[in-house]
């Protein structure tokens, strides 16, 4: 049956204490208790605990039943009653502790607490965040952040039927990734190019397909490990080849190579050291020197150069990522590198180079395996398409954000702290512009921490960990960073069409 005007009353009650308990949660203070004033027993207590029944048949349930379902309702609905319980028995454990348990009281406590875990359960896990933290490539919030024209193409063009594997000129079977495959070799300079999953899936095909059941010689210098436990030696056991280690940790000479082949060299091997740099007593063979090596032995150079920027990115200030087309054009026969960095485009492995290596990856039971979905192709291919037309530095977030200078960023950083000042015209928040540094992220440009323009946060209520976490906790969250106990935002990485989102955010909490 309906729940009559006291149901009604309690759902009010309850619905404005979760909401000012909320809001006092985002103000980054202390929660008071629900329990607060008792003269009851604990055994009357738990004998007021409504049942999941009486509490399911409350106006309230049927409303969340809409929003989580029956079945998972009333789960949520016999962990809040076994919670209320616990609570009771451990209050009644500490004579210090009493609380309001009538029936009406509890009744409002447990629909409180249904309504937040409903709530907790249907937030999605994948959610749109503010990244405010400077770091461009930041690989907990999704690497590269996708162009407008990426996001047009993957909700209008892929996300629906689309021609993945399907020539409109003459109806028959296409091949999957076509275009991308010939804006990827046109960029490049290469002859052929592959699209798999990632950069690791790439580095697994290319290795298992051409040098399985061989060696494959690497420098000591270069046997990484990457974010996400990715070593290069796993990788090489799993792909079937055996390494050969060659060289020192600094220093590795063309020699040392030459000595290593043998019979059942299948391949050379060099790997980018992307998120480290090993300086002062080094030495290493240039590309183009071991591409002659390799060629003189009948055998195929292989690079994986991790980010790989398809242009030379030294005038913004990173030193030191390949040039994917250099490193074709020294001879490398293939080169894997990853799409959703210095590209800024998807999650993909990008494989080029000559046509007699890549062909046998293209046709190996592990790329379907391996191979990439419709939605990451449509990005890829749109910010590829950026890259032909010169406009990916205007166009593509994660290069405009490496390009932009520090005085731009101050400006921004200016303004958004005046328009912040003039809403909210409080004593209680300090503001200040000061210098500072972003950073590459992504394993990329480890040495580069480009200048930019940071908006210090303090407040005079809050904590530094308080503030983060409310901001961490608001809609839409925002990702800062805290450092001498000043909240720090760089507006480097927050998108100008997002600066509104983030003032309202901040007014939100602080009002």
């Amino acid at each position: 049956m309906l729940c009559g005007g006291g149901d009604q009353a309690l759902l009010r009650a309850a619905s404005v204490a979760f909401r000012e308990r909320k809001r006092i949660c985002y103000a980054g203070t202390l929660v008071a208790p629900f329990f607060m004033t008792n003269h009851a027993t604990p055994r009357s207590s738990l004998r007021a605990l409504p049942s999941t029944d009486s509490l399911l048949r409350t106006e309230a349930a049927r409303l969340l039943r809409k929003k989580v379902g029956t079945e998972r309702l009333t789960t949520l609905a016999r962990a809040v009653i076994e919670e209320l319980r616990a609570d009771i028995q451990a209050e009644a454990q500490n004579p210090k502790t009493t609380g309001d348990h009538s029936r009406e009281a509890l009744l409002a406590e447990a629909l409180r607490r249904l309504e937040r875990a409903c709530e907790n359960d249907a937030a999605p896990g994948l959610r749109h965040v503010i990244n405010a933290s400077g770091v461009i490539l930041h690989t907990n919030l999704g690497r590269a952040p996708l162009s407008e024209a990426a996001r047009r193409a993957v909700a209008y063009e892929a996300a629906r039927y689309c021609t993945l594997e399907y020539d409109l000129a003459t109806g028959a079977r296409g091949r999957r990734g076509a275009r991308v495959e010939h804006l990827l070799a046109e960029l490049t300079g290469a002859e052929s190019a592959l699209v798999v999953n990632n950069c690791a899936a790439a580095t697994l095909l290319t290795l298992t397909v051409l040098a399985q059941g061989g060696e494959t010689i690497v420098s000591r210098g270069e046997l990484v490990e990457i974010g996400g436990d990715f070593r290069v030696p796993d990788v090489m056991a799993g792909s079937g080849t055996r390494l050969v280690e060659v060289g020192t940790t600094n220093r590795t000479r063309l020699s040392d190579y030459q000595r290593a082949i043998t019979e059942h060299t299948r391949l050379i091997m060099r790997v980018h050291t992307s998120n480290y740099r090993v300086i002062g007593f080094t030495a290493t063979p240039t590309l183009a020197e071991l591409a002659d090596l390799a060629h003189s032995a009948g055998l195929p150079l292989y690079e994986d150069a991790g980010s790989g920027a398809l242009f030379d990115l030294r005038p913004f200030g990173l030193e030191g990522e390949p040039v994917i087309r250099e490193s074709v054009a020294s001879g490398v026969g293939i080169v894997t590198f990853s799409g959703d960095k210095l590209l800024g485009a998807s999650q993909a492995g990008l494989i080029v180079g000559r046509r007699q290596l890549i062909e046998p990856l293209r046709r190996a039971p592990l790329y379907r395996a391996l191979r990439a979905d419709k939605l990451a192709l449509a990005a890829l291919e749109a910010t590829l398409d950026a890259h032909r037309r010169g406009a990916s530095t205007e166009e593509v977030p994660a290069l405009r954000m490496i390009a932009q200078a520090y005085a731009e960023i101050e400006r921004r950083a200016r303004a958004f702290v005046s328009r912040l000042q003039e809403r909210l015209r409080s004593h209680t928040l300090r503001c200040e512009i000061m210098e500072g540094r972003s950073a590459i992220g992504g394993g990329a440009a480890p040495v580069t921490h480009p200048r930019t323009a940071l908006i210090a946060l303090v407040h005079e209520g809050l904590s530094a960990d308080a503030l983060e976490q409310a901001l961490r906790l608001s809609t839409p969250p925002v990702i800062t960073r805290i450092a001498e106990g000043k909240v720090l935002l760089d507006l480097r990485t927050v998108a100008e069409d997002e600066e509104a989102q983030l003032l309202d955010a901040m007014i939100a909490i602080l009002t």
